[in-house]
């Protein structure tokens, strides 16, 4: 998952993803809602429609607790707007007149940005006009000389009075009294009305690509520790709560594996640890950069040998997953592969006592001790690999040892398993000589070899 874009009535999915390729968007936000997707190791999150009325809203600390873990919050248009403008000293990023004006002050009232809409099956569709637009529109007839100043005020007020869900320009032009400016106002709207919150919408969005282009910190982010008050911890729970309810078909196939103890307690243990290593990504604000998501995806797709797209859609479709879960699942576990390296030298006395209550310690040393017998005198520590070495070296290990293909980034690889590249390349060679009896690679001509790489 690179980003999440929280979008109604504002906007639509098409057009948000056509202004953002790749993102997720997920219906206006509630409470929770925007924890949720940072849970999800979403890198940004674009926050345009929330709900606000017989629907809890977004709440101002899983914002900043966003924020905390690193990720860029976006916000613009309409709730988006109202969340940027009170927070955007702790760094979310307000984009768009409609933020500016609520920041500065101009306009203070929720039912500037407030709308009447469909529900999700028509799409969102508004069925009144947001005031922040009817002030953009009327704007634009002043410039355009369709109406005074005078004239101007009087639509407003017009306007204003209305609650917002009777705000359709039918209702706002019956309100004023006839003449012919009303007319003429009245026609030029087939063709001049503004949309202002579409229009900030579309400015978000298009910083929101700008900012995932980079790769670079947006300009406001910052870190601020968020206070864990009490208040909060119960949104975590019910938040929690409500991730944690599965799928029936995935409660059926956690059924099959619990008919099998001994599987289901190897994979409880791994969801375990991945567990446990995602809260300590959370808690550090370990985020996996582009480089380390493409990479995962590399080995996914080879060790299922799912080359060709049709193969990777086979297995999406096996597995229930789609495209945007199948993204969110390699972020996560890219996030736990990067916390877990990074405490990887603290594991080592926790992997000997594995070793040791798994039974597996035993005939490990009993490996470790006939290599010591076979290396009586202690090996004198060579000059470090060359390339060409090491190219044998790989070869030999991995596709004549391990019957796999050489790892891309071998030095990705050697970090895996808890060891600096160097020391990886070592053990290689010392296993080389104890299989064939203490000799060692045939060493090409350096000179030949630094020629080449000239």
């Amino acid at each position: 998952m690179t980003a999440v874009v929280f979008a109604g009535p504002t906007i639509g999915e098409e057009e948000v993803q056509a202004l953002l390729p790749g993102a997720i968007v997920l219906p206006p936000a509630g409470q929770g809602d925007i924890y949720k997707a940072a849970r999800q190791s979403a890198e940004a999150i674009g926050l345009i429609d929330g709900y606000f009325e017989g629907v809890p809203s977004v709440w101002h600390k899983e914002i900043l607790w966003a924020m905390e873990q690193g990720i860029a919050v976006f916000g613009s248009a309409s709730m988006g707007a109202l969340r940027a403008a009170e927070l955007s000293p702790f760094g979310m990023i307000g984009v768009g007149r409609i933020y500016q004006d609520y920041a500065s002050g101009a306009i203070n009232d929720d039912d500037e940005v407030a709308v009447l809409h469909s529900p999700a099956k028509l799409g969102y569709a508004p069925l009144s006009e947001p005031m922040v637009s009817i002030r953009a529109t009327v704007e634009h007839a002043e410039v355009s000389s369709v109406l005074d100043t005078e004239q101007a005020a009087a639509v407003l007020q017009a306007a204003k009075t209305r609650f917002y869900q009777q705000r359709t320009w039918k209702q706002i032009l019956t309100d004023i009294p006839p003449s012919d400016w009303r007319d003429r106002f009245a026609s030029w709207l087939k063709t001049g009305a503004v949309d202002a919150k579409r229009n900030d919408a579309q400015e978000m969005l298009a910083r929101m690509a700008e900012f995932l282009k980079s790769g670079q910190p947006a300009a406001g982010q910052m870190r601020e520790q968020m206070e864990r008050t009490l208040a909060w911890q119960e949104l975590v729970r019910r938040t929690e709560v409500q991730v944690s309810i599965l799928k029936d078909a995935d409660r059926r196939v956690l059924d099959e594996l619990r008919l099998q103890p001994e599987r289901y307690a190897a994979f409880r243990n791994q969801a375990a640890l991945r567990f446990l290593a995602l809260q300590e990504a959370l808690r550090s604000g370990n985020q996996p950069g582009r480089e380390a998501l493409l990479a995962q995806l590399n080995r996914h797709r080879q060790k299922h040998s799912l080359y060709r797209s049709r193969d990777l859609q086979t297995w999406l479709q096996a597995n229930g997953l789609t495209a945007a879960e199948y993204e969110a699942e390699l972020g996560w576990a890219a996030q736990t592969a990067s916390a877990t390296v990074a405490v990887q030298r603290g594991l080592e006395p926790s992997l000997l006592s594995e070793l040791r209550l798994a039974g597996a310690y035993a005939e490990l040393k009993l490996q470790a001790d006939a290599k010591d017998k076979q290396f009586a005198e202690p090996l004198q520590p060579d000059a470090p690999m060359q390339r060409a070495e090491r190219l044998q070296a790989a070869a030999w290990y991995f596709e004549s040892c391990l019957q796999q293909d050489v790892p891309e980034d071998l030095e990705a690889y050697a970090a895996g398993i808890g060891m600096g590249v160097e020391e990886f390349f070592e053990l290689i060679r010392r296993e080389f000589m104890y299989h064939n009896r203490g000799k060692r690679w045939a060493v090409p001509d350096r000179s030949d070899e630094a020629a080449q790489d000239q």
